[in-house]
């Protein structure tokens, strides 16, 4: 099967959250992000981190999401943490091997074999319920795991992302754009990954850097997001795009500044 890293509908374990935000039970994590222009700049990666959180786990509370883990019947086995790390796609295996690097004998590192067995597949062999609460206990228990989180996130998905739209010649809003559609479908090169998707999008509309128009340009984008969505049963809300990306895009909050209004699968969010 190809390199789809997410799937669309909301998580089942906060949906009764609903709009609120919930105090963090852990420390601030994203004080060593540096203060560059754009969606790394501090205050616009922690926007990103909440606008990502309402769609995947229906809460803008995104640092509770260390310890959520179940498998959502997506075919890609379990899936957990901020972004969502998937046992069937590897970054949830680079995650767990990152972190006993750096804290060998942690509670997950048993589950590194069972972890290989089943990368590619959605199977839960050698995992189980032991896996799960492994990981509950390391996101509570061990700010070395949080850590690792943080950092594969950006290693696999944030700092990527940022990079090909400041080389593009587009905004934070079309960087945050490029993060979700790169969480959501993997960075690769498929037709239905972030690279197919981004390879679409030119076919239609130049990018600034080419002498483009920046708002034509994210429109084609957010358009071939939306087809790529929709090739595929699990991505078939695309109210993240239409109702949240696309809502910011018309208003002509390139910058993607406070205050934020959007609605996610019907939910509506607001950052002030």
């Amino acid at each position: 099967m190809p390199f789809f890293r997410r799937k669309a509908t909301r998580r089942t374990l906060l949906a009764a959250l609903g709009t609120a935000v919930v105090a963090s039970q852990w420390p601030s994590a994203d004080a060593s992000t540096t203060g560059s222009a754009g969606l790394d700049a501090p205050a616009k990666k922690e926007i990103a981190m909440r606008l990502v959180s309402s769609a995947e786990n229906s809460s803008l509370d995104w640092e509770a999401q260390y310890a959520y883990i179940e498998d959502i019947g997506d075919g890609r086995g379990y899936t957990g943490g901020i972004i969502g790390f998937c046992s069937g796609t590897s970054d949830m295996l680079a995650l767990v091997e990152l972190y006993t690097e750096r804290a060998p004998g942690n509670v997950l590192a048993a589950y590194l074999p069972a972890l290989r067995a089943v990368d590619g597949t959605d199977s839960h062999e050698g995992l189980a319920s032991g896996f799960t609460a492994a990981w509950r206990q390391a996101a509570r228990t061990s700010a070395a795991f949080r850590k690792a989180q943080r950092d594969e996130r950006d290693r696999g998905y944030f700092d990527p992302a940022v990079a090909r739209a400041k080389k593009d010649g587009v905004g934070t809003l079309g960087q945050f754009a490029y993060y979700d559609a790169m969480v959501m479908h993997g960075p690769g090169t498929d037709p239905l990954a972030f690279g197919g998707i981004r390879t679409r999008a030119r076919k239609h509309a130049a990018t600034p850097t080419d002498g483009g128009d920046e708002t034509t340009y994210l429109g084609a984008f957010l358009d071939a997001r939306v087809w790529a969505m929709r090739q595929e049963a699990a991505h078939s809300d695309v109210t993240r795009v239409e109702t949240a990306q696309r809502a910011f895009l018309k208003q002509g909050n390139l910058d993607l500044d406070t205050p934020l209004k959007w609605q996610v699968y019907g939910d509506s969010y607001e950052i002030g």
